[in-house]
């Protein structure tokens, strides 16, 4: 592989403003493509994330590609045949309006389904956290209130410190049991 570039430092947070842009980050492979990328101090190429994901690069060179048509990702300039691929940010932010759509479902299943997975791995070793809290409070006032933790999680980020993954959701209370 080439020289590796400098990140596109431009940008820390993207808004996502578009349907196809949502729908790319539906899936649990291109949020994990999105998170190595991020995580990589250099552009990787399609076989690079393959073997960085565990994956059949054949399978994997669909959702990159559907990244990068989406401007989530962006090639990096480099010689030889394999084009190397780095986010256009570190981090990705639904925009109001569309989620006022409802076109975010798939991007919400994938999410729960990387909880899910991160409840599967860790929980036995005592490595997964999580906390549930009823407030009353009214929509804006919770929304107001996670801008800020996501806002102080990412002004906080130490590069020393290995990754987390912080997930946080909330909806309204779930009155009845749960059938069996």
């Amino acid at each position: 592989m080439s020289e590796p570039e400098p990140q596109n430092a431009a940008r820390d947070v993207f808004e996502i403003e578009r349907p196809e842009q949502l729908k790319a980050l539906g899936h649990p492979l291109r949020l994990k493509v999105l998170q190595v990328l991020g995580e990589s101090e250099q552009p990787l190429t399609n076989r690079e994330l393959a073997a960085a994901l565990s994956v059949d690069p054949g399978h994997l060179h669909f959702h990159v590609r559907m990244l990068h048509r989406a401007g989530l990702i962006e090639l990096a300039h480099a010689a030889g045949r394999e084009k190397p691929y780095r986010p256009i940010a570190k981090h990705f932010y639904v925009g109001q309006e569309i989620r006022a759509t409802g076109l975010a479902s798939d991007l919400q299943a994938a999410q729960l389904r990387e909880l899910q997975r991160g409840f599967d791995l860790f929980a036995a070793d005592g490595e997964f956290r999580s906390a549930q809290v009823h407030a009353k409070l009214d929509i804006e006032t919770v929304r107001t209130l996670l801008n800020e933790l996501v806002h102080k999680l990412t002004e906080l980020e130490d590069e020393s410190k290995p990754p987390l993954s912080v997930t946080v959701a909330f909806h309204p209370l779930i009155t009845q049991g749960e059938a069996d």
